[in-house]
């Protein structure tokens, strides 16, 4: 566990928090370590959990897939994201999606009730981690609404446009990495890989973007 405290301290939930009180904070909250082969499940729709869960190291999907096999990617799971946090509340039911292990993961397990009961000696730091997670929280629900408006619109050109935007401006960069291979993305954004691959090459064609597998430039088309 002790390996992972830097990490920890450069997420949202551990922000502003020193690391030998991350290393008490584990204990209190009951902390315990998992690992995931690539393609194993972390937990399946239909689960219950009583859990936040922090990714320290590896890759995982958020996904769901419909009756024919059709698959949905509802989000990309980082190292130090966090997840799980939408169902650590009351009634909150059944997990509604799969999460898969893109890549060989390590997954950090954290009592969701003892994050919310502040322990008996009332520590700062407790606290910070309380107000940390709404902070989080609040992040997780922009970036679902930023994933809505990429997939409400109505072609895949559109889509690929809005999204695409998005990531360069998150990344600060018109020439950036996206986290996910063809299928994925198509998956993310609910169209057909192949007709998204497609608007692709015509986008490369007429001199909006240049590609290499996952990695993306933006240009400004030539003025006639």
């Amino acid at each position: 566990m002790e390996d992972y405290i830097r990490i920890l301290k450069g997420t949202k939930l551990f922000s502003g928090i020193a690391e030998d009180e991350i290393s008490l904070m584990l204990s209190c909250l009951d902390a315990h370590l998992r690992e995931y082969r690539k393609g194993e499940y972390v937990f399946r729709q239909g689960e219950y959990i009583s859990t936040i869960m922090m990714l320290v190291d590896g890759e995982l999907h958020i996904q769901q897939d419909d009756y024919w096999g059709n698959r949905s990617i509802i989000s990309h799971i980082s190292a130090g994201d966090m997840f799980g946090e939408a169902y650590i509340a009351p009634e909150s039911g059944a997990l509604l999606n799969d999460v898969v292990a893109v890549e060989d993961s390590t997954v950090i397990f954290l009592d969701a009730k003892k994050i919310m009961t502040v322990c008996s000696s009332a520590c700062r730091f407790h606290s910070i981690v309380v107000q940390n997670l709404f902070f989080a929280i609040s992040e997780k629900n922009r970036k679902l609404v930023m994933k809505l408006g990429h997939i409400s619109k109505r072609t895949t050109r559109e889509k690929l446009i809005s999204y695409l935007s998005a990531e360069s401006r998150r990344q600060n960069s018109s020439d950036f990495t996206i986290p996910f291979n063809r299928q994925q993305l198509a998956d993310f954004l609910s169209v057909d890989r192949s007709a998204m691959s497609n608007e692709l090459c015509r986008m490369r064609n007429e001199g909006l973007l240049r590609f290499d597998k996952s990695r993306f430039t933006l240009l400004l088309p030539e003025k006639n």
